[in-house]
């Protein structure tokens, strides 16, 4: 009788295919993350909706 906990070659390929898209699905989570917080960071002189400059936050040159 064959041992029901024998795994093929084809599983062990596969397990290798997921985990590399596993890694990269992590990465491309973690790029949208520092994308995000990099343009969080850089709006603070922005307005809300039309995201013009505020005059009021902009440091004059004199």
């Amino acid at each position: 009788m064959m041992p029901l906990a024998r795994e093929h070659e084809l599983h062990a390929a596969r397990s290798g295919r997921n985990l590399a898209v596993g890694i990269c699905l992590v990465l491309f989570v973690v790029l949208v993350f520092a994308l995000t917080l990099v343009k969080l960071g850089s709006g603070h002189q922005m307005e809300a909706f039309d995201h013009a400059v505020r005059p009021s936050l902009v440091e004059s040159g004199q």
